[in-house]
């Protein structure tokens, strides 16, 4: 039955073969989160895999994957329209171009991937392991070109549980990206023959490998104490307090509304009953929760110090911008430290910016408005930087998606204790995409072997151990607070942050070359 599947796949074409190919790549997007449904990845690519078998010259292949890439991304980015529609009198005429322009853009990868694929292989086993080596390949790619966006890769569906992630703490996550493709292309290699049976068992071995690995990784090391009672806390040991107001985006900036969000914020930090008073308090508030520029309201600083004990800080979210007497007006989407003097101990500036949502390139040919507030584009800050408070831990803060970023979310030279991500995900609604954004973030966790604290203005707020263990979390769209130990007694160096991507780039060097090579030697036999 599976091999008469393969040859109809092989047999497809015109719209039929492009429509395949579509659905197929949105398909595949149910592996990731918040669906998890992971059989369906080598369902896909074995169906894109088997229709290769049919395609005749470089243009076929080349449109096979950019259909797929094409309906991959458009269905894994569908909630990016969320964003246009918070003012939609405003920014509504641009889904359409927003959803087609990301979607079939970002299927140029994919489509070079196929195509490398299909034109340096033949047989299904070696085109299966070569497409794995490229669609690697260019999710790396993707990750660094053009400010990159490395959103949605195949690793992250593995996000459904701490285990398999945990490979990811030798090669990263794009390694990961490369051994997760295999599990996706192998199993299409089952109607090739006894070689293609073994090189299909293969890939669902590596399922089993990556979650078995993990989970005996996990059982060698001690819980952390979660669910340890804030009364039983000494003095010494800090607590994180998350403040999750779940404000919808459409009223954040309401002048008339300002006032009361700042007052709900303050409520929300005001310190647990059951906390020792002399307890170590860090309160958190997510990406510009403050919605003035906290640097010249003084008053507004003291009201938040009230909130604070002797001890605590505060950390929040806000536009930063220079001094009123200063020639040049700039913006920065900023974090701000807060003691319980009211003064600013430190600050940070977002360094990744987000295309069209906080800056417009070649904003001189391009008359289109940022989404964000405002009419100036912000500027962006120095890169990662590990803060020191108050003789608290050190933290490596990092606004909005800069924590997608792999091996780029610290300071290499200053390493930091844990690393703290204050975000804003109610652009995107009641949708995959806060899900999506939380499971990147969880990655870096494991990759630098450092708690991961988040702070979502509308949700999903977590708090996530050194090995990608989900601690405590805030569902999306609920207004409450999350009050917990900050966690640290299980940092550890991993072989990632020593060698970064170096072990992702011989392991797909290695087999691009060997099947190659073989696939060169085959034919001169």
């Amino acid at each position: 039955m599976i091999e008469a599947v393969a040859r109809r796949c092989a047999a497809l074409s015109g719209w039929r073969r492009r429509f395949v190919w579509l659905l197929s790549g949105a398909v595949a997007v149910l592996a990731l989160p918040p669906f998890f449904i992971i059989p369906v990845l080598p369902i896909c690519f074995a169906v894109l895999l088997w229709s290769l078998d049919g395609v005749r010259c470089n243009k076929g292949a080349l449109s096979a994957g950019w259909w797929f890439g094409t309906g991959h991304f458009a269905a894994g980015f569908y909630w990016v329209s969320h964003a246009f529609l918070v003012q939609p009198e405003i920014y509504g005429w641009m889904i359409p171009f927003a959803l087609l322009g990301l979607g079939g853009g970002l299927a140029l990868f994919p489509m070079l991937a196929v195509w490398a694929a299909w034109r340096f292989a033949d047989g299904l086993v070696r085109r299966a392991i070569l497409l794995a080596v490229f669609w690697a390949v260019v999710e790396y790619l993707r990750g660094h070109l053009l400010t990159g966006f490395p959103w949605n890769l195949l690793a992250h569906v593995w996000a459904v549980d701490a285990a398999p992630m945990q490979f990811a703490s030798v090669v990263g996550v794009y390694g990961l990206s490369f051994f997760t493709a295999l599990f996706a292309t192998l199993p299409a290699a089952v109607v090739a023959g006894a070689r293609g049976q073994v090189a299909a068992l293969a890939g669902v071995l590596i399922a089993v490998g990556l979650w078995g690995g993990g989970a005996l990784r996990l059982e060698m090391v001690a819980p952390d104490s979660s669910d340890m009672q804030l009364s039983d806390l000494s003095p010494d040991v800090p607590v994180v307090q998350i403040v999750q107001p779940n404000i919808p985006q459409r009223d954040k900036w309401r002048p008339e509304l300002q006032n009361q969000h700042f007052t709900l914020l303050l409520e929300m930090s005001r310190r647990p009953k059951d906390m020792n008073p002399a307890q170590k308090r860090i309160v958190i508030w997510p990406e510009t929760a403050a919605t003035f520029f906290v640097e010249t309201q003084t008053a507004a600083r003291m009201q938040m110090a009230e909130m604070l004990g002797p001890n605590d800080i505060l950390i929040t979210g806000a536009p930063r911008t220079y001094p009123r007497d200063t020639d040049v007006y700039k913006v920065w989407n900023a974090i701000q430290v807060i003691d319980a003097n009211g003064d600013i101990v430190a600050s940070f500036d977002k360094f990744h910016l987000v295309p069209f949502g906080e800056y417009v390139p070649f904003r001189s040919i391009l008359p289109f408005p940022k989404l964000t507030e405002g009419r100036t584009d912000f500027s962006a800050g120095l890169g990662p930087q590990t803060l020191v408070v108050n003789g608290l831990p050190s933290f490596s803060p990092l606004i909005c998606y800069e924590v997608i970023f792999p091996g780029a979310v610290i300071d290499d030279e200053n390493r930091p204790d844990w690393l703290l991500n204050v975000t804003n995900d109610g652009w995107f609604g009641n949708s995959a995409g806060p899900y999506q954004h939380m499971a990147a973030a969880r990655f870096r966790t494991v990759e630098e072997g450092r708690p991961l604290v988040r702070a979502a203005y509308t949700g999903i707020s977590a708090m996530f151990d050194s090995y990608g263990r989900k601690v405590a979390e805030l569902p999306l769209s609920t207004a409450d607070i999350l009050v917990h130990p900050l966690l640290g007694d299980k940092n550890h160096t991993t072989v990632y942050y020593l060698w970064r991507d170096i072990l992702f780039y011989s392991i797909v060097s290695f087999f691009a070359v060997l099947v190659t090579g073989y696939n060169r030697i085959s034919k001169s036999l």
